[in-house]
């Protein structure tokens, strides 16, 4: 089958390839030799009602240096043919959403969006996981600061965290009581009040924060356990957590059969499900991370498994 591929991410020369899940997709539509192309970070536009990109070809190759050539960039318009991998990391901010308005156009001139845009606006990937409350341990989202607090005396430690950071940034813990309560709220509400999602802390966080990754709203059989290091409560690789694959467990497996199927009704092919214990925490769909780790580790090929979700898709379009 024969189509473009066309990549939205931040800065190649910036990555680490032997971690970087948008590589190993690029990676795997080399090998089944598409029509690879890399778009200019920030190099969507509108020309005349069309949604147009700066795009170049690109060869990729797996190792640690010199693991990308970029031919000539050209202004070109989106259509039929192509399939674009939304791949730019949070903060889904202003600019980010713009890009995704951009990107809906796009698919109305026929482009196949990996995620869909609209979910990318719609669905915040820690207030998606609320979609589920049977999944999820006992969470307030709120601006009112007494209620967090409430909410941390209540519960006797909590999770405090922002609602658009990733890898672990600005994530707090708190125990009753605690004299700093009220400077961490501070720190995080800021000068707007922004909302804030406390979470009763899930003590399992020691064995791992586990990343499900569902293709197709299927999961693979295989999550990668992140697992906090010396005094960090953290487990996000980001932030220093060791990673160590492991099999589903059955309550793995519910969670993902609880989500999974909206996903897939939302056209969102590829996510990342955070679990702590048996919690679910976050729906994960701007960029999911950890393929290359569960690939090694386990043989897979989770790309391909993305690749042939996408080729079903192109077939009955």
């Amino acid at each position: 089958m024969s189509y473009a591929v066309w990549v939205v991410m931040d800065p190649i020369g910036q990555i680490k390839p032997a971690k970087d899940s948008s590589f190993a997709m690029m990676l795997e539509a080399q090998r089944r030799g598409l029509d690879l192309r890399y778009v200019a970070p920030g190099g969507l536009s509108i020309r005349d009602g069309l949604a147009h990109a700066r795009v170049a070809p690109i060869r990729v190759e797996d190792r640690a240096d010199d693991w990308y050539a970029l031919g000539d960039f050209e202004d070109v318009p989106f259509s039929a043919g192509q399939v674009v991998l939304m791949r730019k990391d949070p903060p889904v901010d202003a600019n980010f959403v713009h890009d995704t308005h951009i990107l809906s156009l796009a698919e109305s001139q026929g482009s196949l969006l990996v995620n869909a845009p609209a979910a990318l606006r719609d669905f915040n990937e820690k207030l998606a996981a609320q979609l589920f409350p049977q999944c999820c341990a006992p969470t307030l989202v709120t601006r009112d600061r007494a209620a967090l607090k409430a909410f941390v005396n209540t519960h006797g430690r909590a999770v405090l965290k922002p609602l658009d950071g990733m890898g672990g940034r600005s994530i707090f813990q708190a125990n009753a009581n605690d004299p700093n309560l009220n400077v961490i709220l501070e720190t995080l509400a800021g000068e707007h009040a922004d909302l804030v999602m406390a979470q009763r802390y899930v003590p399992e966080i020691v064995d791992g924060d586990k990343r499900i990754l569902l293709v197709d709203g299927e999961p693979v059989p295989y999550c990668l356990a992140r697992i906090p290091q010396g005094d960090e409560f953290r487990g996000n690789l980001a932030a220093g957590g060791r990673g160590e694959g492991r099999p589903l467990t059955d309550r793995d497996r519910w969670i993902a059969t609880q989500v999974g199927p909206f996903l897939k009704s939302r056209n969102i092919l590829f996510a990342g499900l955070d679990v702590i214990g048996d919690y679910l925490t976050e729906v994960n769909i701007t960029s999911p991370t950890c393929i290359r780790e569960l690939d090694a580790q386990f043989g897979l090929n989770i790309s391909g498994e993305l690749f042939d979700a996408i080729e079903r898709r192109l077939k009955t379009a």
